[in-house]
């Protein structure tokens, strides 16, 4: 980290004055011996606890450090559970709290999907020397077989290096320790998956555009077993508007009898500032005709008109069905619309598109990826459209498996994501948007999901009487 200190930290990466190895301790060579020296920006954490620190200590430490010592403090989800999953003996000191409170909760399974399984890349095959063409990228028995040999090639890449004249005269410790995280990495894995190979499931490789593959990745269906990892002080709050206390215990291995559940009776935002309607166009899946999916575009173009001069919200499952409804909308229209996903063709970010759409009168956002996490208050959006139902992709296979599973769980995925996207354009008490559905299948799912439609939607979807 650079000595100099920084109040912008904008500014500072814009200048270079960020930390340029991304290492906090490196292995070095001095009078011939090989030694571990520790960045001297990086404080302990009894110096920021007793406040000893230097004044230019590095500030990622200096938060994190000061969000262990502090009586509360607030953490994402990543920061935390790598904590959680491999700092906890570390810092178990600091981590003796009564109450930890879960935001978003209805997303606990995602990230803590990304501490379990493991993804490996075309280009670290390559590295070990391997050939892909010789493993089974179906088969777990296959990956398991990758997994070692990848260990084994960068235990011998390691030792090779060590003894090698050019090392001996000029060390790159730097190298090694990259290498020797790629090993732990590797024969990790193979631990995880044989202690419960039933629970893990290989997806479907990813392939480049000229079908060559590019990464696979091993996950397991049930996380409940990994799930108590994370959450351990004596009482927990998990927060979501979109929960379901049946499938969310059965998905976390809690005791049903344990938990207190929370159901609003009523939203607090008056009805007629988030009405629903569904329009019933057609009914959108792999089956569908191009009859339906041209109704259903014709029906979008006809709102569009209708809200010709406000900003909107459209939502549909996938990239293609992005890509099909603009090529089917009448060009003025089109001239509205802007394509957002987490990351988009031209390089640009959600948040560069979203703040472009906010100075255009009348833009509309196109997406399949917006479901969640944006907040498209008060004129940023005044009308939603739900092209087609979200349903997870079933034919990835640890969705196929999980469905199996646990049948509950794809039913409550559905309506989660579902309801996260009815709430993209409605913020507050003031704010106000109409939401259309043109997917005749959201009648299937409020079917089938009843039980766990939370109390603070039966207004709008006109269940008051269940």
């Amino acid at each position: 980290m650079a000595s100099e200190k920084m109040d912008n930290p904008r500014r500072a990466m814009r200048w270079n004055l960020t930390c340029d190895k991304g290492q906090c301790q490196e292995r070095v060579s001095k009078k011939g011996k090989e030694v571990i020296e520790v960045c001297k920006f990086k404080p302990t954490i009894k110096q920021v606890e007793e406040r000893t620190h230097d004044a230019e200590s590095c500030s990622y430490y200096l938060q994190k450090y000061e969000a262990l010592v502090a009586p509360h403090s607030l953490w994402n989800y990543h920061a935390f559970f790598q904590i959680m999953k491999f700092n906890k003996k570390l810092f178990e000191d600091y981590l003796d709290r009564k109450v930890s409170i879960f935001d978003e909760a209805h997303k606990i399974e995602d990230q803590i999907i990304q501490f379990v399984g493991f993804d490996i890349f075309a280009g670290q095959i390559t590295e070990c020397n391997l050939n892909s063409e010789k493993y089974d990228f179906t088969d777990l028995d296959s990956m398991i077989k990758l997994t070692d040999d990848m260990a084994y090639s960068y235990a011998k890449q390691i030792k090779d290096i060590k003894e090698s004249t050019i090392f001996q005269n000029k060390p790159d410790f730097e190298l090694i320790t990259r290498l020797e995280r790629r090993y732990d990495k590797s024969a990790q894995a193979k631990i995880d998956i044989m202690g419960d190979k039933d629970n893990f499931i290989v997806n479907d490789p990813m392939k480049d555009f000229n079908g060559n593959f590019r990464t696979i990745s091993v996950k397991p269906i049930d996380v409940s077993k990994f799930a108590k990892t994370f959450f351990e002080t004596e009482y927990q709050i998990f927060m979501s508007a979109t929960i379901n206390k049946q499938s969310f215990c059965e998905n976390m291995g809690f005791d049903k009898d344990e938990v207190a559940f929370v159901d609003t009776p009523k939203s607090p935002f008056p009805i007629e500032h988030r009405q629903i309607d569904l329009l019933n166009i057609r009914r959108l899946s792999y089956g569908s005709t191009e009859e339906d999916e041209l109704e259903v575009i014709k029906t979008i173009d006809r709102i569009l008109d209708e809200h010709s001069t406000e900003r909107g919200l459209i939502l549909t499952s996938s990239i293609p069905r992005c890509q099909k409804i603009l090529r089917f909308l009448s060009p003025k229209n089109t001239r509205r619309i802007r394509i957002c996903h987490s990351a988009n063709k031209d390089g640009k970010t959600q948040d560069e598109v979203i703040s472009e759409h906010a100075s255009d009168p009348t833009g509309v956002l196109l997406s399949s990826s917006l479901w969640e996490g944006v907040d498209l208050k008060d004129d940023l959006s005044r009308f939603q459209i739900i092209a087609k139902v979200p349903y997870p992709n079933y034919k990835e296979k640890r969705t196929k498996a999980k469905m199996d599973k646990f049948p509950l769980w794809y039913t409550s995925q559905t309506l989660t994501k579902l309801l996260q996207g009815f709430g993209r354009s409605i913020r507050s008490n003031d704010d106000w948007a109409k939401t259309y559905v043109l997917d005749t299948a959201v009648n299937n799912v409020f079917f089938k999901a009843q039980q766990m439609i939370p109390k603070a939607y039966y207004d709008v979807l006109g269940m008051e009487n269940l």
